[in-house]
Order: C-alpha cells, then sequence, then structure tokens
C-alpha cells in the first residue's frame, strides 16, 4: 500500500451504526488499519438495517469499508480477556455502547490504559458518559428534537423535521476523527494516551450558532423558514418555467445588484425596501414575489446562465440521480466503487478529504463478517496455529 497520513495507526473499531463506524473509515481512508470487532451472530446492527446487495446491506457498506472484520464474543469472559489483549496494541480503540458498557465487560480506560499508557479511546454516545441524559438511548432523530436543530427545520409555518441526512450521527463522526487525530499528535508530544469525546446531541448543538444567543441575550425562538436563509434575502428556491426548482442567494449588496441586473432590474437596489441588507430581510415576501415571477417565465437553463455569467450564486435542485450523473463529481472523483465481499462493487460516496502527499483512498471494501479473524489474531497478537484453535474452542470467536 503506498504512502498514506495514518501508516502504522492501528485502530480497533468496536462501534455500529453510524457516528463510529463512519469515523473508523475515515480514518481507514487516511490508511490507518482499522479491525471492526463485530459480534459472532449477526455481526454489529448496520448489517441489517436498509436495502440488501448479495447478502450485504448497502447501510453496513456506506459506512465500513477499508476495515477488516473480526468477530468477537463480548459477553465471553475469554472474549473479553481478547479484547484486553487485542486493545494493548492498538492506537485508537472506538467505540459508542451505552455509557458504562465497557466498564462492565473489564475494559474500561483505566484497565486498557494501564497496559497501554498510550492509548487513545473514542466514546461516541448520544448524550454523553455522565449527566441527567446520560443514560438515555439516542439515535440521530432524537438528537436532531433534543438539541433544537429540529425545531428550526421545516416549512415556516409547519412542524418540525427532521434533515433528509443523518446530521447527528456524521458531524459526531468528524468531531470523533478531528478528536482521535489531535490526541494522537498529543501522544506524539506527551507519550500519553487519553479519552476523546463526541456526542450526538453536543454535535447538533454546535450547529445551532447565533441560535443560542439570540434566545439567550433577546428571548426570541428563530422560526422555522423552511428554505430560506436564515441571515440573508434573497436566498430561496424558485421554480422555472420547465417545472424545475433552482436555489438562488444574492443575499450581500454586491451580488443583489449583479441579480437586479440580470433580470433587467436595475432600478431594484435604489428602492427603499431592498436597498440594504436590512431592508430587503423586513421585505424578502415582496422581493422573492419578483424573482418567482421572473424565473418562472424562463426555462432552467435559461436562468442558471444568466445568472452564472454574472457570478450570482444559484444551482438547481438535484435530484440524487442528477448528482450521480454529475460531470463535476465525476472529474473530482467523488463517486467510488467499493468491492463487495461477494464480488463485484458498490458506488459510494469518496472521502471528502483532498490531500497533495498522502492522499485517502479505497484500498478495501466492507468486510464480510470475521473474515479477517485469524488473520488479525496472527498479525496483531503473534497467535499461531495451535493457540488459535485453542481459543477458537472455547467458543468466543
Amino acid at each position: 500500500m503506498q504512502n498514506k497520513s495514518l501508516n502504522n495507526i492501528k485502530v480497533l473499531d468496536l462501534s455500529r451504526y453510524i457516528a463510529g463506524p463512519f469515523c473508523g473509515q475515515v480514518l481507514g481512508d487516511l490508511g490507518a488499519d482499522v479491525v471492526k470487532v463485530e459480534r459472532i451472530e449477526g455481526g454489529e446492527e448496520g448489517r441489517r438495517v436498509g436495502e440488501m446487495v448479495d447478502g450485504e446491506t448497502l447501510f453496513f457498506m456506506g459506512a465500513n469499508r477499508n476495515k477488516r472484520s473480526l468477530t468477537l464474543d463480548f459477553r465471553h469472559p475469554e472474549g473479553q480477556a481478547l479484547l484486553r489483549r487485542l486493545a494493548a496494541q492498538a492506537d485508537i480503540v472506538i467505540e459508542n455502547f451505552r455509557p458504562g458498557t465497557l466498564e462492565k465487560m473489564g475494559c474500561g480506560y483505566d484497565v486498557l490504559s494501564a497496559a497501554n499508557p498510550g492509548l487513545i479511546l473514542v466514546r461516541v454516545s448520544g448524550f454523553g458518559q455522565e449527566g441527567p441524559m446520560a443514560s438515555h438511548p439516542c439515535f440521530d432523530g432524537a438528537a436532531q428534537a433534543h438539541s433544537g436543530v429540529m425545531a428550526l427545520t421545516g416549512p415556516a409555518g409547519g412542524a418540525p423535521t427532521m434533515s433528509g441526512v443523518f446530521v447527528a450521527d456524521y458531524s459526531s463522526a468528524l468531531y470523533a476523527t478531528i478528536a482521535a487525530l489531535a490526541a494522537l499528535q498529543s501522544r506524539h508530544d506527551t507519550g500519553k494516551g487519553q479519552v476523546v469525546e463526541a456526542t450526538l446531541m453536543d454535535s447538533a448543538l454546535s450547529m445551532l450558532t447565533t441560535a443560542i444567543a439570540e434566545s439567550k441575550l433577546f428571548g426570541t425562538e428563530p422560526a422555522r423558514l423552511g428554505n430560506r436563509d436564515r441571515y440573508l434575502s434573497p436566498s430561496h428556491c424558485f421554480k422555472s418555467r420547465d417545472d424545475k426548482w433552482i436555489y438562488v442567494v444574492a443575499g450581500n449588496d454586491h451580488h443583489f445588484v449583479k441579480l437586479s441586473e440580470a433580470m433587467g432590474m436595475p432600478e431594484l437596489p435604489a428602492d427603499d425596501r431592498f436597498a440594504t441588507f436590512f431592508a430587503r430581510n423586513a421585505h424578502v415576501d415582496a422581493l422573492e414575489a419578483i424573482i418567482d415571477a421572473w424565473g418562472r417565465e424562463r426555462d432552467a437553463a435559461d436562468i442558471l446562465q444568466t445568472l452564472h455569467a454574472v457570478g450570482v450564486p444559484c444551482e438547481p435542485v438535484a435530484s440524487i440521480a442528477d448528482v450521480v450523473d454529475n460531470p463535476h463529481l465525476a472529474h473530482r472523483g467523488q463517486i467510488v466503487e467499493v468491492p463487495h465481499p461477494a464480488g463485484g462493487s458498490v458506488p459510494v460516496p469518496a472521502s471528502a478529504i483532498k490531500m497533495s502527499a498522502t492522499p485517502p483512498a479505497v484500498h478495501r471494501g466492507p468486510p464480510a463478517l470475521g473474515a479477517d479473524t485469524r488473520a488479525v489474531l496472527a498479525e496483531w497478537l503473534g497467535i499461531d496455529d495451535a493457540e488459535f484453535r485453542e481459543i477458537e474452542a472455547t467458543g468466543c470467536l
């Protein structure tokens, strides 16, 4: 394998579903040796969620490339002992069990770090390891709801709405990854590992930006605005004559002048209702009505060409089929084929990270359940055939 950013870094991934596994996948894309430890019967829960292709779910394949799979019975004393041995060889352990689960297995950080002082334990959870809500079960939607993100999302005057993608899960995964990399750098300086934590609740909360200050300082509750930008006007989806949606944002003075000129209405910036940032926000309904009327007299291609020519930010609202065929994404290699354990391949989003010297890459597909148990135990722990058979006989593998 060519040189990667995280060559020689060993990661033990005990997590399931999205946030933990996606953190492990990012580390794997960057070159770490990521071993996914799964239950013997059925593997992690993500293997049973959503559409299946040749015995594997697309859900699982979306967060588990660049990993190897080792099966282990966490409840078995011999399995717990083997987990401690593996953790002693790891640089990073990722877990997203309910708080206290790892400790009940005899694998708390105090135990693991005693044998491996440089170990970095990445703990991903819904609400954290302590606090009044620590024991609450949590999925992405619950975090969106309780963090306030859902209250800000949805049509104006309508019901609160989940995001179309799992924003709390994926942002937690990225925060966990950032923290793990920072902990590696700290260990480089100090020789000591540490516990790092990312929660769905905290991650979702981090996206509220000014809403917290508005509530604390002014006692206001931000309204749901649908597709309107919360700060800039005009910024909305407009429909074309050929029945396509286009998102246009021209909230600053420069872009608004360009938009007005492109629409053949250069007088708009001199109108008191639209002359300033604050005036446009105050009269957004009237402004959007003007743009909407202009757009409905033109086809989408004409609108896009006209506005792109003068530098006004605007893009069509793409279907997923449009995204798959997007030539820009093809040019950047942002959709890649990952090998399927049963043969062939499955298209998935590529890493969003670009690096000039040590770029992330797909070097193996998502693993078949337990396919690498024997190899990992030999490479990480030096377990030979005789010892492997002895361990296997206990029923923990």
